[in-house]
């Protein structure tokens, strides 16, 4: 496992245009499950880090489950997933271990950087898939199948929210013109100035 905060590597999303401030935490060639990692990514994204951390120590605990939408076949059904609107769920532990050893990681890097690690929001996550891990699995009749490993890249960004602008007089604003709009009101100004 790498975890690592490097500027030499290139992210999926890059943050240098975002207005908020970010930190970031990736992990390479991970061995654990690709599918069961995007799942588990895409119910704690969007986020508050806390709320994250207490989501994913209940999915640990059986407590709570994660949402099972597109790779959901085979995937049994469970009441807990109900409050997701969706029927099928998991409880993968070792994509929540992962996952939360990331955050941590991204949170350590936020607190680094001195950002306000109560006001976090999980802003991107991004789950790759790797290179499988190619093994070999002996059958009957003397035949031999693969037997491959699905591992996983992850990346996280963190965002403090922006600062909320509020909203300017819309009263003072004059709507946009376009040059035709413009040309018809130079005419009326002409007429109204030739007749007078």
């Amino acid at each position: 496992m790498t975890w690592a905060v490097d500027e030499r590597v290139r992210y999926a999303f890059d943050d240098s245009k975002l207005v908020e401030k970010t930190s970031r935490s990736r992990g390479s060639y991970l061995r654990v499950h690709f599918k069961n990692t995007r799942e588990t990514a895409a119910a704690v994204s969007g986020m508050k880090l806390q709320k994250a951390f207490a989501y994913l120590q209940n999915v640990q605990e059986r407590k709570q489950c994660i949402p099972f939408r597109r790779f959901n076949g085979g995937v049994g059904r469970t009441q807990q997933a109900s409050e997701f609107k969706t029927t099928q769920g998991r409880w993968p532990v070792k994509s929540v271990k992962f996952l939360l050893n990331l955050l941590k990681n991204a949170e350590a890097n936020a607190e680094a950087k001195g950002l306000e690690t109560e006001e976090l929001l999980i802003k991107n996550i991004c789950i790759n898939q790797a290179p499988k891990t190619r093994r070999r699995t002996y059958r009957a009749h003397g035949r031999i199948n693969p037997y491959q490993g699905h591992p996983c890249h992850i990346e996280i960004h963190l965002a403090e929210p922006a600062a909320e602008v509020p909203k300017g007089d819309s009263s003072a604003l004059q709507p946009r013109l376009n040059r035709r709009q413009l040309a018809q009101r130079r005419s009326i100004a002409a007429r109204s100035t030739t007749t007078a």
